[in-house]
């Protein structure tokens, strides 16, 4: 009988408690697909990181505050950009090790953002300052509830998994993707043009999404194969 493999997941950082969470659709998503979650340590002990990182099969990147602008090489431009030093931190680390590795990886919202800015792309701060775009990005409750189109970009590993071009989507954020990293290929795009889906060519899983598998899995096919695609690339 195959093992499950252990994914690691990045904790959610509350400021205001100094304290992790953790959102339960991460978590169930992995379980429901066929995986192990363990939740990561929430630290700057770069070897106890990274011994925990040893563990995992696979990684996901979960939500959470703003990426650092610094690392895209700008300033922050408004008041509403929030930031958490030692989560990019950390996110620079699994990331690292994933492509080293060749461990699969699934960025989900910040995820897809850090995984772009942190590999020589840039972001939008703020969608709507920034663009002016009449898309929903950043909905409001239920957060499961599909909120716009995207048109997924054939022959990429999401075309050739969903079998389709258009995909309907929630969506939670006020950052994405402006210019793409140069090691990453656009998988998907909104209506407004604005990328939502990339991935890593030449490596086994490295994905990104800009949208929110973790609400939508129970009621929704293409995410829980997106969740399931991950498992067994990290099998």
């Amino acid at each position: 009988m195959n093992m499950k493999p252990i994914i690691g997941v990045m904790p959610l950082w509350d400021e205001e408690k100094k304290s992790i969470w953790m959102l339960p659709g991460y978590m169930n998503g992995i379980i429901d697909a066929g995986g192990i979650p363990m939740v990561l340590p929430f630290t700057d002990n770069e070897d106890v990181f990274c011994r925990a990182l040893d563990i995992c099969s696979g990684f996901l990147l979960t939500g959470g505050q703003d990426v650092d602008p610094m690392i895209y090489g700008e300033r922050k431009r408004y008041d509403n950009i929030v930031t958490c030093t030692l989560r990019d931190k950390l996110d620079a680390i699994v990331l690292n090790k994933a492509v080293e590795l060749d461990k699969p990886l699934l960025g989900i919202c910040r995820g897809i953002q850090f995984m772009n800015a942190a590999s020589g792309g840039t972001l939008y701060q703020d969608i709507l300052l920034e663009t002016g775009t009449s898309v929903t990005h950043h909905q409001t409750p239920p957060y499961e509830k599909p909120v716009h189109e995207v048109m997924i970009v054939q022959d990429t590993p999401l075309g050739q998994l969903l079998k389709k071009q258009i995909l309907t989507v929630n969506s939670y954020h006020h950052q994405s993707i402006k210019d793409l990293s140069p090691v990453l290929e656009c998988m998907a795009r909104a209506e407004d043009g604005l990328i939502e889906a990339v991935y890593m060519p030449r490596k086994k899983f490295i994905w990104g999404v800009q949208w929110h598998p973790e609400f939508s899995y129970k009621a929704d096919e293409d995410s829980r194969k997106i969740f399931k695609a991950f498992i067994e690339h990290s099998c």
